[in-house]
């Protein structure tokens, strides 16, 4: 399988450094504010850029913590947030659940608004977690031109977790984890290493 290969190739490449680091700073240990922190991060990454978003978690900080709704809202907008209402109610609401972070994926879908399959599994492998796949439209391009899926019209939970077992087949074949996966395959999408 040509996608097999191409993981395979990266591998040996430095590119491997540069993953296996990223995965050290995921599993690093991080209070209940900076959990928190991390998963306001992965509510603004729903339908908008990381690298922006990443941007903005390191300018707002510890006001995700504190600012009111407006002022969350209003934040979001001066730093070019593309839906600064929603999400700041969203991270408003999800303030109740400090304490109780990270949570499962299903527990996290299920209670925090704002968060589907892929943003809470994308919260859950940013602070450590290696078993869930993080199934967005670069991903799902990836396996739709090496031929392991067509392309789905939507991405419901029980699609989401139809390619999230692919994910697992060729994690076996190659020897990572849904974590180390999907840091190979976003960089054969888009040339990055983000979070």
């Amino acid at each position: 399988m040509q996608l097999l290969n191409k993981i395979k190739e990266l591998k040996k490449s430095n590119i491997r450094e540069t993953i296996d680091k990223r995965i050290l700073e995921f599993k690093q240990k991080r209070n209940q504010k900076e959990l928190f922190k991390e998963l306001c991060f992965c509510l603004m990454t729903a339908n908008f850029r990381a690298d922006k978003s990443i941007m903005i978690q390191k300018e707002i900080n510890d006001g995700f913590l504190t600012l009111t709704e407006t002022q969350l809202a209003k934040r979001l907008k001066e730093l070019g947030y593309r839906f600064p209402n929603t999400r700041a109610k969203y991270i408003y609401e999800a303030r109740r659940h400090i304490g109780k972070l990270p949570g499962t994926r299903d527990w996290l879908y299920e209670n925090i608004k704002g968060l589907g399959m892929k943003e809470s599994s994308h919260y859950l492998r940013n602070v450590g977690h290696d078993d869930y796949a993080i199934i967005d439209f670069h991903i799902v391009d990836v396996l739709t031109e090496n031929g392991i899926i067509t392309k789905p019209k939507n991405l419901n939970p029980k699609t989401y977790l139809q390619i999230e077992n692919e994910l697992k087949k060729i994690g076996e074949k190659t020897r990572l984890t849904q974590a180390e996966l999907d840091l190979y395959l976003w960089y054969m999408e888009t040339g990055k290493i983000l979070k």
